[in-house]
């Protein structure tokens, strides 16, 4: 159940074409490389390994805009600088998914309290703010990325991404446009969730191992499709810690742009009992 899949063969050419500007950045980009975050040594510690890790769920990092439709979604900066600092001072370490996955499957040792910060669809801000403030603890983000964002004005563009890669971060795929998955025919749900798996890939040269469901909309044919395309677990918007028994329907904490640090504090120790 555990096991790691091989990437596939490269996307088909008229699936790539529309991403043929994607690979060109700003000078001043390719000057400015942003060093690595060093990764401890692995070693295995002794079972179970079965606990749950709380995976936090964010979208915007700035303030709402006057009429802006989901403005739960937007997280103040100075929020989620406090947020960060809160976990560090409770003594809570960020690591990727893909270290998450590890633990579960093959015993690598976790920091003490780990958690993943994840951030969906690629908004500038998760740039702009989130690695900025992550990178002030040395931890590592997650970023979806719904490809189409890399072309959006309030998106990110691949050259940014990339220096989120070279920074230590995990990216997993997000589709390519952002559907409701429940509603799509075959031949489109799997353009959506294999065709971004392959983009992902090979525009950045990563591995893409897990999926997060657009809108937390899926059912028993995304899943199969999930899994089809080759990845190893994929996130929801259920709430809660996530667990191995449900690596195909991983639980999340939102985090609102209401909750500020108290309401974010409240959260972290709710479902850590």
């Amino acid at each position: 159940m555990f096991r790691r899949r091989s990437g596939r063969a490269l996307a088909a050419i008229a699936l790539l074409v529309g991403l043929a500007g994607f690979s060109s950045a700003p000078a001043a980009a390719r000057i400015r490389p942003i060093p690595p975050t060093p990764q401890p040594p692995h070693s295995i510690v002794r079972g179970p390994h079965d606990e749950g890790v709380p995976l936090l769920m964010y979208h915007v990092l700035n303030v709402p805009p006057p009429g802006a439709p989901f403005p739960e979604l937007y997280v103040r900066p100075s929020d989620f600088a406090g947020q960060m600092a809160w976990l560090a001072r409770h003594g809570y370490h960020a690591v990727t998914l893909d270290r998450v996955y590890d633990y579960w499957s093959r015993g690598w040792a976790l920091p003490r309290r780990p958690v993943v910060v994840t951030f969906d669809d690629g908004y500038l801000t998760d740039y702009t703010v989130g690695m900025r403030v992550l990178l002030r603890h040395h931890w590592p983000g997650v970023l979806n990325l719904e490809v189409r964002n890399m072309r959006s004005p309030t998106g990110m563009p691949a050259w940014r991404v990339r220096n989120l890669v070279a920074a230590g971060w995990e990216i997993d795929a997000h589709t390519i446009t952002h559907p409701d998955l429940t509603t799509l025919g075959a031949a489109q749900l799997w353009h959506e969730v294999d065709g971004s798996r392959r983009i992902i890939s090979r525009e950045f040269q990563v591995p893409v191992d897990f999926f997060c469901y657009p809108d937390g909309r899926y059912d028993a044919a995304v899943i199969a499709a999930v899994k089809r395309a080759g990845y190893v677990g994929a996130t929801t918007t259920n709430y809660g810690l996530a667990r191995p028994n449900g690596l195909f329907t991983l639980d999340r904490i939102r985090i609102d742009g209401t909750d500020g640090v108290a309401g974010f504090a409240s959260k972290l120790d709710d479902v850590r009992g």
